[in-house]
């Protein structure tokens, strides 16, 4: 069907139609320039193969034009003048060897220019071949709705019209298609008449189709609209809970507060310990006006069972010895999560050589890095404080704290708004002690005029001051906008305080088979900000903001037993399932079995994280095998039917036989009618092959279904005839 006619040009337009679908969410959502010389490329490939020019001559032109526009966009010298040639062939096999090991973010711009014109080439042969050849184009149809409705979804590009377009495309070619197999397979000579005869009711049906679906009431959608987080990050929008688009959950860039989010309920990790803690990540110090920076950078080594080289809780504080076990989900790039009051990591697995469990912490920010790890045992201490010594500090002078120290963590921005300042002086009046001016700054937030919000959350322009904006003027948030507020505002007053990363105790899932523990899931949902304020006598002592959440801080208040608040429970908006009480009965055996087989669970989700890549190598090019096996069956098959039926004796294998012989031959292409008898079937076989062989074969067979046996030996006298007409379909 490859005529140089209207209705073939016609197809050729479509199919360009939907090819340029695939492109126009590039230039959008990508950095990707001069998308039209893409277009242009299409356009020039789909006019070549319409015009029927010879092969070769395609093959040099599209050449030309990628090498054309490739030094046109990379290169200043003239096009005629070779020496650029010369540095891009050496560019081209440098990045084939970063493409060998896998290093796709070092690949150069002119690169990956040429696979996109290599990409839009192979997509261009895909084209002619369903139009032309199979006359079938539903898969690609298909996969250019699925294509253009994801990027709707979850990206910034507004697909609307796209489906609209696609459908209307895709219906037409589908339904030119189908009418070129129809005439075909019924060998009916087509004349322009005819054919408009079959195009006017398929635009009629298509053209209302399109029109009803635009202009008919829509359903309200079921699931949260990701896209307002989506235009934040845009924006340059991140937030303490992910780091762009891709990362919703624990992010690492906190350069940009603010703007909405989406929850995300995967798991991070487990985590085997007597009760909830907060599990910190990291810690920041300077506060920009748009978000939190670390204050420089000091790494230092130390090796599994080590003291943890930071500030550790002073020994005047009582503290009471736990361990806990930590099994990261994903273990490409694992947290090390720990709760305060870390003293050492043990027990890191899986046990390699020495050198690889090493860690390295950053003692300004203090977050701990570690090789590739499936699990680790933490020891740290819980604090349990006093109430006299926590309100010993009332200034700086009277407690011989670091100036530079204290400098650092009472650091604010010079343009930071005065009335924050002010507001935090008239919330702490009347208080002396830096504590019980950090529990009224704390406990302001539970005012009602502030609510906790994932959706509606502004994003601070250029003239605004992040902190400011959230106590003056939006007064909702999550728990970013809290815990940054209540540091900035006790470091307007003096008080050295700081900014703090990690995961609230997550959920409660089964006691272990040790009673005394507990298992709890930690998912992206409990990414979390608090803050820290530093008294001298007492260390980084924790406070909780973020309205709906409180902390685990143990204070003896004097009485015979210290207060200790319950781990956060979440807002409504995100409640989650309540821990199961303390003095719940034990476990029975079956429930300890059970724990078991999550742990192996969990541990064969951990290999397939870690070894996804060679999987899906190995699925893929198991894929590859079928596919090419079941392509070329018709070659290596009939071998297999040959050797099956030479050791069979009996004369009743004729019945099968002949099936298989039916089927092979429907297989090499001579299809049998319908209705049609066995003897016509065997007369045309006959003929195509030249010989009498088949119409032998089938009275054999018929005499045998009519008669249900045959004369002793028949089999062995008519499997020559079988197997001659196996081995002529193998040709």
């Amino acid at each position: 069907m490859n005529k140089r006619d209207f209705p073939t040009m016609l197809l050729y337009v479509l199919g360009f139609l939907l090819l340029w679908e695939w492109l126009r969410p590039v230039e959008q959502l990508t950095e990707t320039d001069n998308i039209e010389v893409f277009v242009l490329f299409l356009l020039v490939s789909l006019a070549m193969s319409y015009l029927k020019i010879k092969w070769i001559w395609q093959f040099i032109i599209k050449i030309l034009f990628i090498l054309f526009f490739i030094h046109r966009f990379y290169y200043e010298a003239s096009f005629f003048q070779l020496n650029w040639l010369t540095s891009f062939s050496n560019d081209f096999i440098y990045n084939m060897g970063l493409m060998f090991a896998r290093n796709w973010n070092d690949l150069s711009y002119e690169f990956r220019t040429f696979l996109l014109f290599i990409l839009l080439w192979l997509m261009m042969y895909l084209i002619q071949y369903w139009l032309l050849r199979q006359q079938q184009i539903f898969i690609f149809f298909f996969m250019t709705l699925i294509y253009i409705t994801v990027l709707d979804t979850f990206t910034l590009y507004d697909a609307k019209f796209a489906i609209v377009r696609t459908v209307a495309a895709g219906f037409t070619v589908m339904g030119m298609l189908t009418f070129y197999r129809i005439i075909n397979r019924e060998k009916v000579k087509s004349s322009p008449a005819f054919m408009k005869k079959w195009m006017i009711p398929l635009t009629g049906m298509i053209g209302f189709s399109v029109l009803v679906g635009v202009v008919s009431p829509k359903a309200a959608p079921f699931w949260p609209d990701p896209v307002p987080y989506l235009k934040a990050a845009k924006e340059g929008a991140g937030n303490s809970l992910g780091n762009g688009p891709s990362r919703i959950g624990y992010g690492t860039n906190d350069e940009r507060l603010g703007g909405p989010f989406i929850g995300d309920n995967n798991p991070v990790f487990m985590a085997e310990a007597s009760g909830k803690n907060y599990w910190k990540v990291e810690t920041k110090d300077v506060y920009t006006g748009k978000g939190w920076t670390p204050y420089g950078s000091t790494p230092f080594d130390f090796q599994e069972g080590e003291l943890v080289p930071f500030y550790s809780i002073p020994d005047t504080v009582e503290t009471t010895k736990e361990t806990a076990t930590i099994y990261p989900v994903h273990t490409k790039e694992p947290l090390i999560v720990y709760p305060a009051g870390l003293q050492r990591i043990i027990n890191i697995e899986p046990n390699y050589e020495a050198g690889f469990r090493q860690l390295r912490m950053d003692t300004t920010n203090e977050k701990i890095e570690s090789f590739q790890t499936v699990e680790y045992k933490l020891d740290f201490v819980i604090p349990k404080y006093k109430i006299e010594d926590l309100r010993k500090t009332t200034d700086f002078n009277s407690n011989g704290i670091n100036r530079a120290f204290y400098k650092n963590y009472t650091r604010v921005p010079e343009n930071l708004p005065k009335r924050i300042k002010q507001l935090t002086e008239e919330i702490t009046a009347g208080k002396s002690s830096w504590f019980d001016k950090a529990k009224a700054v704390e406990a302001y937030f539970g005012r009602s005029e502030y609510s906790y919000d994932q959706k509606n959350v502004a994003l601070p322009g250029p003239g605004d001051d992040y902190v400011d904006q959230f106590l003056f003027e939006t007064k909702r948030g999550y728990c970013d906008n809290f815990s940054t507020s209540m540091a900035v505002m006790l470091r307007t007053i003096g008080i050295p305080t700081r900014w703090v990363k990690g995961f609230t105790g997550g959920d409660f899932l089964k006691y272990s088979q040790d009673n005394n523990m507990r298992i709890y899931k930690i998912t992206n949902n409990n990414a979390h900000s608090w803050v820290e304020v530093f008294l001298p006598n007492q260390g980084w002592t924790p406070f909780e903001p973020t309205r709906g959440f409180t902390n685990d801080i143990r204070i003896n208040y004097g009485s015979n037993e210290a207060t200790s608040n319950e781990q956060p429970a979440v807002p409504a908006s995100v409640q989650k399932p309540q821990d199961k009480p303390l003095d719940e009965p034990k476990q029975t055996t079956s429930e300890k079995k059970m724990f078991d087989f999550t742990l192996f669970w969990l541990k064969t989700k951990i290999f397939f994280k870690t070894n996804w890549v060679w999987i899906a190598l190995t699925i893929g090019g198991l894929a590859a095998l079928i596919t090419i096996l079941y392509r070329t069956r018709g070659k290596w098959l009939p071998y297999i039917l040959l050797l099956s039926y030479r050791f069979k004796q009996k004369d009743e294998t004729i019945n099968t036989a002949y099936l298989t012989l039916l089927h092979q031959l429907d297989r090499y292409g001579l299809k049998r009618k319908e209705n049609q008898t066995l003897r016509n079937y065997a007369q045309y076989v006959d003929q195509f092959f030249s010989t009498r062989e088949m119409t032998r074969l089938t009275k054999c067979y018929e005499e045998y279904l009519y008669h249900q046996h045959l004369p002793k030996g028949s089999w062995l006298e008519t499997r020559k005839l079988w197997e001659n007409l196996i081995k002529r379909t193998i040709a």
